[in-house]
């Protein structure tokens, strides 16, 4: 291969590369529009239209953050750091096209890193504010960390002993080539699906359409927000989820992802198919939730060991059927 050929393969992975960190972010409002249409019309409302988070979030950029006088340095850095760690961890996880330029940083466990610190960060930064529902939200949003995160690692150490590598590209094109029916890798999707709900705090953790102080987690650490700082919140929530649903379609479902060369039409068909995939899970969400009651607060470790338990059971399975 020439230079000049190399040259022109190294900048379409690169164009390709920014089209994905920004698509990620273009279409997390979205996704949270969307879930909110789908429970409105299930509870027989009109409800906001699909494009509303988009509208909060330019009204919100335009209006000045107001923060009070006894906050540190923390409370002004931590939207914009907590955005740009969920976005990088977003924008690391394969959606259509595996053989991006930083695919070798997509690892899961880096992923998991990135997650940590900006819970940790906005956890810091309510405490920070002084205030009694900042306080309440960060101590709720620590404690379910605390049971999730285990959660979620063992559901790494699962999926890497099936694909043996944790870096999601690689994974991505296992689980395509097929990797047979196992009572270990269903454990580790219903695992994780425990740990997303837990993590983007929705129904049965938390309800994030109310604010009542009894039963708010993420939602307590958002009210001394505002302006320009709550827009960076909100959208990092979006890119939250996101994430999740993205991480188990690449995962799971990674039919429609690009694994290998072809005409530009499979990258086409591959968008379509991430689409169809975020517009599934939002409906799926929908239903579930309203279907489902939250739980008492004090339940929520009961939910999240049986996630812990889903994943090292899955763990256990593997090195069982390895050894024989």
């Amino acid at each position: 291969m020439s230079a000049l050929a190399h040259l022109r393969q190294e900048l379409g992975e690169l164009a390709l590369q920014l089209c994905q960190v920004a698509f990620v972010v273009a279409v997390a409002p979205g996704v949270t529009g969307l879930i909110r249409r789908m429970k409105a019309r299930l509870q027989r409302r009109q409800g906001p239209s699909v494009l509303q988070p988009y509208r909060d979030l330019r009204r919100l950029l335009a209006k000045e953050a107001v923060v009070g006088e006894t906050t540190s340095w923390l409370t002004r850095a931590a939207p914009y750091a907590v955005f740009a760690a969920t976005w990088v961890a977003a924008a690391l996880v394969p959606t259509f096209e595996t053989r991006l330029m930083f695919s070798w940083s997509g690892d899961l466990i880096a992923i998991v890193a990135l997650l940590g610190l900006a819970r940790f960060l906005q956890a810091a930064a309510a405490i920070d504010n002084g205030t009694a529902f900042g306080g309440i939200g960060a101590s709720r949003e620590v404690m379910i960390a605390s049971l999730a995160e285990p959660a979620m690692i063992m559901v790494v150490f699962t999926l890497s002993l099936v694909a043996g590598t944790t870096q999601l590209s690689t994974m991505a094109h296992v689980m395509a080539t097929g990797v047979g029916l196992r009572l270990s890798i269903a454990m580790a999707l219903l695992s994780l699906v425990i740990v997303a709900l837990a993590e983007n705090t929705r129904i049965p953790i938390d309800n994030p359409a109310t604010h009542l102080e009894l039963t708010m987690v993420h939602e307590a650490m958002l009210l001394d927000y505002s302006g320009r700082h709550l827009a960076m919140m909100e959208l990092a929530a979006s890119l939250r989820l996101v994430l999740y649903v993205s991480l188990i379609a690449c995962i799971f479902a990674p039919f429609g992802i690009v694994t290998q060369d072809g005409p530009a039409a499979f990258l086409l068909i591959a968008v379509l198919a991430y689409l169809a995939k975020l517009a599934a899970a939002c409906v799926l969400l929908a239903i579930f939730e309203m279907a489902t009651a939250k739980m008492r607060l004090f339940r929520v470790p009961n939910l999240l060991g049986i996630a812990l338990m889903l994943g090292l059971l899955g763990t256990l399975l593997l090195f069982i059927s390895g050894e024989m």
